[in-house]
């Protein structure tokens, strides 16, 4: 008997009209590096994570005193505080405070998603915290992968295979997309070395030719994270302090 809720992924942004629907909840995913710097960003309390998609409004809120971590291709922006690896997102820096994002890929995917469907952040830092809360929401699921502008992206599909996994092994959860299969055997393949497998990523080259892999095994360490970053009001906020308030806590 098929289960009662079913997962697809989106391997582009350039494919994601094709997959938009209000029933079904998001996650999405930019392992290197926007997704995992915005839990590593919550590990160290910071209040609010604002994505914003051009440089013009990270520029803009800039102006405002907002404090703002911004690149494009690598590359810190020359009115940003900090860039976009997770290791800068310090306690020092962040603990408190509401921090404007703009990235390459991950946050303009995370603007896209969020005007049809509910939206959370998934990385290999908090994979199961993500898996368990989505299976206890009980509703569709549509992994989306930020890839690299617009193109296929390894390291992001192959998480979506590690979660599509996760959602599988719970039994609350099937699939007949051909997207999710794809991701499943890919992240077969990985898992076992998956420091040593996305030495082939194209994103991996990229870093290392900036000096910036030295994040690599950070973002591909699992489970490190128990937060599940939601979108809700134009924010990225801590589920987990989402879910004291409406305990009246």
């Amino acid at each position: 008997m098929e289960s009662r809720n079913q997962f697809q992924v989106c391997f582009s942004p350039a494919l994601y009209k094709l997959y938009a629907s209000e029933e079904q909840i998001v996650v999405v995913t930019d392992i290197l590096r926007a997704t995992s710097s915005i839990c590593a960003a919550f590990e160290n309390g910071a209040k609010a994570i604002i994505p914003v998609s051009s440089v013009e409004e990270a520029r803009l809120m800039k102006e405002q005193g907002y404090i703002v971590a911004s690149e494009r291709d690598g590359n810190v922006l020359d009115f940003a505080d900090f860039g976009n690896c997770p290791l800068n997102f310090t306690k020092d820096r962040v603990e408190d405070k509401e921090i404007v994002y703009s990235t390459t890929n991950g946050t303009r995917s995370i603007n896209m998603a969020q005007k049809y469907s509910p939206v959370v952040i998934g990385s290999f830092l908090n994979l199961s915290a993500v898996s368990q809360w989505l299976i206890q929401q009980g509703r569709s699921v549509l992994i989306l992968c930020a890839s690299w502008k617009d193109r296929f992206s390894l390291e992001d599909s192959v998480f979506a295979g590690a979660l599509s996994q996760q959602l599988l092994d719970s039994g609350n959860y099937s699939t007949i997309c051909d997207s999710a299969q794809a991701s499943l055997d890919l992240w077969r393949l990985a898992r076992k070395d998956l420091i040593g497998y996305m030495q082939k990523a194209a994103q991996k080259s990229r870093l290392a030719a900036k000096g910036l892999d030295y994040c690599m095994e950070y973002c591909l360490t699992p489970d490190s994270s128990t937060i599940v970053p939601i979108y809700h009001e134009g924010k990225i906020i801590n589920n987990q302090n989402m879910e004291m308030k409406s305990n009246g806590s």
